[in-house]
């Protein structure tokens, strides 16, 4: 039997993972820079991230991310 509500989630593409320092933080919202130059909000921010690589997807930090070297490749 097809589970409609399965198919239907399936047409839905998952959030992008994002790779940001992490530039200011107030009131549990980090704002974070991203390679190219645009910044975004994240809820999850903490003081101790001021100045790391975090991950970000859908708003929300998920984790540091390792300090390596960023390339930027325009499609």
């Amino acid at each position: 039997m097809r589970n409609l509500f399965k198919e239907f989630l399936a047409l839905i593409p998952d959030p992008a993972l994002q790779v940001g320092a992490v530039q200011s933080v107030s009131a549990n919202v980090a704002t974070v820079v991203l390679p190219g130059g645009g910044l975004l909000k994240a809820r999850g921010g903490s003081p101790e991230l001021v100045g790391r690589n975090v991950f970000v997807r859908d708003g929300v930090i998920e984790g540091l991310a390792p300090d390596l070297p960023t390339e930027i490749i325009e499609i």
